[in-house]
């Protein structure tokens, strides 16, 4: 099989490439260049500045290469995934496109666009999705930013409404590994490392759950999703089979690297400043993915314990650098005595 990979070259796209190539897959990524992954050398790569997302514009080499299944690995917004639709339709057969969680209308109650509770449970891939559009547009440096256009929703609909070429959108939960530039977990172990006696977490967010996935294992959903022609017009979530409460992650965390202290819960408005942000836990942003397994026979190959270990290891080696701010240790103390005498 012929893939074309657009993007492919930071955090996940090494290890998806990898899977395909193990698999036996003719793989071509279209990229800038600026990053050059350790990848199997087999792997072809036709670099142009076009690769610069929003990608609206495929150079004919890679139309005239005729791949079997194109996976868009940055796909933003409506326009440049009707471009990629535009250039592939009647020569793919198939488009995969990774998607996101905020597409939910989960997400919307989380980041207050909206105010109403949208389920019960588990979000399932037909579970209701936000009604606001562009969630991120507030932040953009105006319309010529990426992000102004970027909502997942627009991007799913495009890639799902072209009979002439199939699509497969695959939901991602919160992804974590060595290689995150997000480093999602480095301020609980930051706190452990310095053998804090306590992390203080607010009340909500200690009860709320949100599906992640460590990055080999989301890497084989996706390469999974690009070989197996069952995932032809289907939407998968993909993310760990269980969804621990933020409370209970950070215990796991503290279990692997032997933390003694206490994680303490609190009202919002207990916490110092530099520990509250703006957002409504109200409502979970846990899936099921039961569909994923169930249909393409997908499984996690490295256990949930396994990828914190390599992921501790690789934080612990590239500790952003720290924004005293964000690290008020006295000012953690002093909720943790008023906390602890309420």
């Amino acid at each position: 099989m012929r893939v074309l990979i657009i993007g492919g070259t930071a955090f996940m796209g090494p290890c998806v490439v990898r899977a395909l190539v193990s698999a036996g897959q003719e793989v071509t990524i279209f990229h800038r260049g600026e990053h050059e992954p350790e990848l199997p050398s087999s792997v072809r790569h036709v670099h142009s500045p076009s690769a610069a997302f929003p990608v609206l514009n495929f150079p004919a080499e890679l139309i005239s290469r005729e791949p079997d299944v194109v996976l868009h690995m940055v796909a933003m917004g409506q326009r440049d995934t009707e471009a990629v639709v535009r250039a592939f339709k009647g020569v793919a057969r198939r488009l995969v496109v990774p998607s996101s969680g905020d597409v939910y209308g989960a997400y919307g109650v989380l980041i207050g666009s909206e105010s109403d509770a949208p389920h019960e449970g588990l979000l399932c891939e037909d579970s209701r999705l936000r009604k606001s559009l562009y969630p991120y547009r507030k932040t953009a440096k105006g319309p010529d930013d990426w992000i102004y256009h970027y909502d997942k929703i627009l991007v799913e609909r495009v890639v799902m409404s072209d009979p002439e070429l199939a699509g497969t959108i695959l939901r991602l939960p919160a992804v974590y590994g060595p290689g995150d530039s997000r480093h999602g977990f480095s301020a609980h172990l930051k706190r452990m490392d310095d053998r804090r006696p306590a992390i203080l977490l607010d009340e909500n967010h200690a009860r709320w759950r949100w599906s992640h996935g460590y990055v080999e294992n989301v890497s084989a959903a996706i390469s999974l999703a690009v070989m197996d022609d069952r995932a032809s017009g289907r939407i998968y979530n993909v993310g760990e089979e269980s969804v621990p409460t933020t409370a209970e992650r950070v215990r796991h965390l503290a279990n692997l690297v032997r933390w003694e202290g206490e994680v303490v819960t609190v009202p919002r408005a207990s916490l110092p400043p530099h520990l509250q942000d703006g957002y409504n836990y109200s409502v979970d942003l846990a899936y099921d993915t039961s569909r994923i397994r169930r249909e393409l026979g997908y499984k996690e190959m490295v256990s949930v314990d396994e990828g914190l270990r390599r992921t501790i290891a690789w934080v612990r080696e590239h500790h952003p650098s720290t924004d005293a701010a964000r690290h008020d240790y006295a000012a953690e103390d002093a909720a943790l005595i008023t906390a602890k005498t309420a």
